[in-house]
């Protein structure tokens, strides 16, 4: 008879252990693996079961092939190690719009293979807005692909590279920085891709307007002429390596390395550019509507159905916008009487044009003024979030700051416009005010533009989308209309006067100017497109309604030239919002809660304005019960 000792015991027990933990993995392998496998062999060899799910695949698909989209949403830089986005720019292909095609050919075939019968109520409705949206998609790539202007003096591409650098691209660690590197080297790159759809664009006979030719040469040529000092990927980017934990060397090493791309990428890539322009100069388009471009009659009719998410007539839109523009006209009449302004031998766009000229409405134009007006913007902001907790039942959890429009662009930008937050809160909402001219902010029209670029406009909507987990990856990320985003920050202008953030009579001048200004959007810009004004027909109309300076009046005239259909989303998707608060008020009486309608509208994304109306009716229908 042999006997074991404690040791052996052990060591057999341990044996028996590890066997049976073993076996047991084995088990959680099979049961994880093979129904992880059927599911991706599912979402990604055949139709997925769940519509949202297709949606969601093509959404992360279409993110991976975008280095600059997943730099954008945030939430994937933890991965960089493996995906090198952030060193990464999408450079276009001479094959794009083609493959384009085929692809969205095969999402529309696959979303109507879902059976109405078989989804739930905001599945159904998903389908319908992505069917929507690619429907609209497929007629553009098919029909109109080279109509848009890719060189512009507003969103070009030489723009919006330098945008995307300097705004985007995060510099937390000395990696970031040699990612920015290696992104600025690739810039060149970029715009020979470019150049092939501009160089198509020539053979089809398809310039822009001479305007157009003079700002973006301008713009390139400062580009290229730069000192390091001035050039704001330079600049922007020092400043951000500064504020690392860097040795002396490092910082020296990172500082001739993006000195390097910018000689050898960034300003040669500018300089193909600016070639073109030149060489294509003397064929300028002269004449200002899309009319006049082949096939522009129709391609406006399906930017105002992709912008407004309506059926509208362009005739239609231009009735709507004259009468807007008389009541609103009719309302500013009355204060500036109160005021004690003569309205009786001046119209009320010569009065507002006066205010504008009025040295007690405008900042002093010292070196500081800028940081100054940044200051005012962000109190009114600040007040305004504390306010609007009462009329939501959520705020965003995203910080938004304010920010001057950069040198580079001020000239030509919009007034004001916004940027979404990162996922991650690693980056804030941003309010880029446009402080080039001095007349461009008279201080009565300031509370406009914060209530609509940041709360309860912009930044509450696209931040409390970006936020609401109840919604899919698509409805969250997929789809966004302008006629809800710009209808909806329209809209938030006239609640901050409802709720008395603009009390002063001036203020709501202000909101007033801002409205009647999104209405006569609705008759230039049809004006334009459809019944062929020219620019300075398009420039005299705004300035005898609005009173906006003449800086102000060029620069939005023109950016409605090259951007046709996108200004007609604002008063469209306002008009649509206040009708179904009417209607709820109407039909609810005392039952109406504005927290409540305020959800209908913006628990959903950024839905097209059909859904929208079809959410707000459910909302009646619910209190009702």
């Amino acid at each position: 008879m042999t006997t074991r000792t404690s040791g052996s015991i052990l060591i057999e027990n341990l044996k028996i252990y590890i066997r049976t933990m073993l076996k047991i993995f084995s088990y959680l392998f099979l049961a994880i693996f093979i129904p992880t496998s059927i599911y991706l062999a599912n979402l990604f060899l055949m139709k997925p079961y769940s519509i949202d799910h297709y949606l969601g695949k093509e959404l992360v698909l279409g993110l991976i092939d975008s280095p600059e989209a997943l730099t954008y949403v945030g939430i994937f830089d933890d991965y960089n190690w493996v995906t090198k986005h952030n060193s990464k720019l999408s450079v276009p292909k001479k094959d794009d719009i083609e493959n384009g095609i085929k692809d969205t050919e095969k999402i529309i075939k696959t979303l109507y293979k879902y059976k109405d019968s078989s989804l739930s109520e905001s599945q159904l409705n998903t389908k319908r807005i992505a069917i929507f949206d690619w429907e609209n998609t497929l007629k553009q790539l098919r029909d109109f692909p080279y109509l848009e202007y890719p060189l512009n003096q507003i969103g070009g591409i030489h723009l919006n590279t330098i945008q995307f650098m300097n705004d985007m691209h995060p510099i937390r660690k000395k990696a970031e920085a040699e990612d920015f590197i290696d992104r600025a080297n690739q810039i060149k790159e970029v715009y020979k891709g470019h150049l092939l759809n501009l160089e198509k664009q020539a053979e089809l006979g398809i310039y822009p307007p001479e305007f157009v030719y003079g700002h973006v040469i301008k713009q390139l040529n400062d580009f290229i002429e730069y000192s390091y000092s001035e050039h704001p990927l330079y600049t922007q980017f020092i400043s951000k390596i500064n504020d690392l934990e860097l040795s002396d060397e490092e910082i020296k090493d990172l500082d001739e390395g993006i000195k390097s791309a910018i000689d050898n990428s960034v300003t040669p890539g500018f300089e193909l550019l600016l070639k073109f322009m030149r060489d294509t100069q003397k064929f300028a388009n002269k004449n200002h509507g899309i009319w006049s471009q082949p096939d522009g009659d129709d391609y406006y009719k399906l930017r105002i159905r992709s912008y407004t998410t309506t059926d509208y007539s362009a005739e239609e839109i231009h009735q709507m916008g004259l009468s807007e523009v008389e009541r609103i006209t009719n309302r500013m009449r009355e204060i500036l009487t109160d005021l004690g302004y003569d309205t009786s031998t001046k119209s009320v766009g010569e009065l507002m044009n006066s205010l504008n000229e009025d040295p007690k409405f405008l900042y002093e134009d010292t070196p500081d003024r800028k940081e100054i007006v940044v200051n005012d913007y962000t109190e009114m902001m600040n007040e305004a979030i504390e306010v609007m907790t009462d009329y939501f039942h959520t705020m965003p959890k995203s910080k938004v700051i304010v920010k001057a429009v950069p040198e580079y662009s001020e000239q030509t930008a919009a007034g004001g416009y916004y940027q979404a937050p990162a996922l991650d809160g690693t980056r804030p909402g941003v309010f880029y005010a446009n402080l080039y001219d001095i007349k461009q902010t008279p201080k009565y029209s300031m509370r406009t533009l914060t209530y609509h670029e940041a709360t309860p406009g912009h930044h509450h909507q696209i931040a409390h989308s970006l936020e609401n987990e109840d919604l899919t990856l698509y409805r969250r990320f997929g789809y966004r209309t302008s006629a809800f985003s710009e209808g909806w920050a329209l809209y938030a202008e006239r609640l901050a006067l409802e709720v008395g953030l603009a009390s002063n009579p001036y203020d709501e001048l202000g909101i007033l100017q801002s409205e009647i200004f999104r209405a006569v959007r609705l008759v230039v810009d049809t004006g334009m497109h459809f019944k062929r004004w020219t620019r300075e027909e398009a420039m005299k109309y705004m300035k005898s309604y609005t009173g906006m300076s003449d800086t102000e009046v060029r620069v939005e005239i023109e950016r409605y030239i090259v951007w046709p259909g996108q200004a007609l989303s604002y008063k469209v998707g306002m008009i649509k919002i206040l009708e179904l608060r009417e209607k709820a008020m109407n039909e609810l009486g005392d039952k109406f809660d504005i927290k409540d309608f305020h959800s209908a509208v913006l628990d959903h994304g950024n839905p097209p304005l059909f859904i929208v109306e079809e959410m707000v009716d459910k909302m009646i229908i619910d209190a009702k019960d």
